[in-house]
């Protein structure tokens, strides 16, 4: 069975080499469709998620994949230990060509994100947690550990989605203090988070758990949390791999 460093490393190096292939595609042009939902994919998704799928496989051909872009594995019965994969988190932001995306890899045991790795190529920005369950960034090969802050007394700041701000969400932010907020796309905002930009990150419209296992594994490291709007500690391996509603946030 692969051990936990090698698993870090080879999900930082597919991570990277899929952002590589995604980034020359997005330069150089693409063609969009739409899937059966309605929602849009590129070359770039499947060419991303194929190299990652193949480095997966042959790192820990014992851990099931569970990945947006292949259909067949939504119905797999959620084992104990798996990985999520987005390789293409933020396609409309991928399409509207402002760069905010990022290719998610994440791995879950026993319903947690133990580890995870956010990449967004245009940034060239890299967040993982290491083997000793740090959140590091890392840009222009320097790395360092982040941390989530506490709120301060003068209001939260919070991340919202630049693409997908739901009412409900809009709701909950207006029963807090705010002192400001952070548009951004993809996983990102839990990005935002961990490193103690934003205070809290709310979500009450759909998503899957591979849109969010990734960065919520980089937000616990840093010292935040992943919550239902009730509270309870956010699960993963949930029947047909959906989330409900959640609140991202920093430190307590």
């Amino acid at each position: 069975m692969s051990d936990r460093k090698s698993l870090i490393a080879e999900m930082r190096r597919a991570a990277l080499d899929a952002g590589r292939v995604i980034l020359d595609i997005y330069e150089r042009g693409f063609a969009t469709e739409r899937k059966a939902d309605g929602s849009p994919v590129t070359e770039a998704d499947r060419q991303g998620e194929a190299l990652i799928l193949k480095r997966l496989a042959a790192a820990a051909p014992e851990i099931a994949v569970v990945s947006e872009e292949n259909a067949a594995s939504h119905a797999l019965a959620p084992p104990e230990r798996f990985f999520l994969v987005d390789p293409l988190d933020g396609t409309k932001e991928f399409v509207s060509r402002n760069g905010e995306f990022t290719v998610n890899i994440a791995l879950i045991e026993q319903g947690v994100p133990v580890l995870g790795v956010v990449y967004a190529p245009v940034k060239d920005q890299l967040f993982w947690v290491d083997v000793q369950g740090n959140a590091i960034e890392e840009r222009a090969g320097r790395q360092s550990v982040i941390t989530a802050r506490t709120p301060p007394a003068t209001g939260l700041i919070a991340a919202v989605s630049r693409s997908h701000l739901d009412e409900a969400s809009t709701a909950f932010l207006e029963g807090h203090k705010l002192a400001g907020t952070i548009s951004a796309g993809s996983s990102l905002k839990f990005c935002l988070v961990a490193r103690g930009e934003a205070d809290v990150y709310p979500r009450f419209g759909p998503t899957n758990e591979w849109d969010t296992a990734a960065g919520d594994a980089v937000l616990r490291a840093a010292g935040g949390r992943m919550l239902t709007p009730e509270g309870e500690v956010f699960r993963y391996g949930k029947p047909g791999y959906g989330n409900g509603p959640y609140v991202a946030w920093g430190k307590a």
